[in-house]
């Protein structure tokens, strides 16, 4: 059952990684890249955005610095030690 656990905590943090990426070259019409980007963010903004909620993006000039997904890449990574007995990610 650890193992699962584990392997499902992983996969997590690579659909959070892809997500990031993805973020970089946003979609910019209707098409299949889209529907996989808008299939990322549904699947990650319900742990992103509560976090996001808590520690808005710091302004950094005309961008911001959203560390949401830092925070529960580290969370995450903290949880699969702890049940994997350090076979987290990173």
């Amino acid at each position: 059952m650890a193992s699962l656990i584990c392997s499902i905590i992983n996969l997590y943090v690579l659909v959070i990684i892809v997500r990031l990426l993805m973020s970089w070259v946003p979609p910019t019409g209707p098409g299949t890249y889209r529907t996989i980007y808008d299939g990322f963010v549904t699947v990650t903004e319900p742990v992103l955005g509560p976090i996001r909620a808590l520690i808005p993006p710091m302004r950094m000039g005309m961008m911001a610095l959203d560390i949401s997904p830092i925070l529960v890449i580290v969370g995450l990574n903290i949880l699969a030690r702890i049940i994997c007995g350090g076979g987290g990610m990173f």
